[in-house]
């Protein structure tokens, strides 16, 4: 089993940045893929980025061009650059490490984003 830490995160006004973090507890080369999910009230929980163990990252529609996901194998650290934020980017934020298909989480992040 693998523990994520998540730090980061808070509130920002509308277009401002911010950074989320997860350090693993173990090799973030091993996982088959690492990433962020988020959680709005009341909306399901839904992927926002993901870097697979090659290196190549995915995101979400909705942060495509604004989110830089990246990861430090040094430091079994992910990292979520949050850029030109937008009141629908607030929600917890969770880091996920997937192990063969079993999903391991951060402890979730609010982030808020005020117009």
């Amino acid at each position: 089993q693998v523990r994520l830490v998540q730090s980061g995160g808070g509130l920002v006004q509308a277009g401002g940045s911010l950074s989320l973090s997860c350090a693993a507890s173990r090799g973030i080369v091993l996982a088959d893929d690492m990433g962020w999910y988020r959680q709005a009230p009341g909306q399901q929980r839904e992927l926002v980025a993901s870097i697979i163990r090659s290196g190549v990252t995915e995101y979400a529609a909705s942060v495509k061009g604004r989110f830089i996901i990246s990861r430090d194998t040094t430091k079994n650290t992910v990292r979520l650059q949050m850029n030109s934020l937008k009141p629908e980017d607030t929600a917890v934020y969770y880091c996920y490490y997937n192990d063969d298909g079993r999903l391991e989480w951060g402890q979730g992040t609010h982030i808020v984003v005020s117009s």
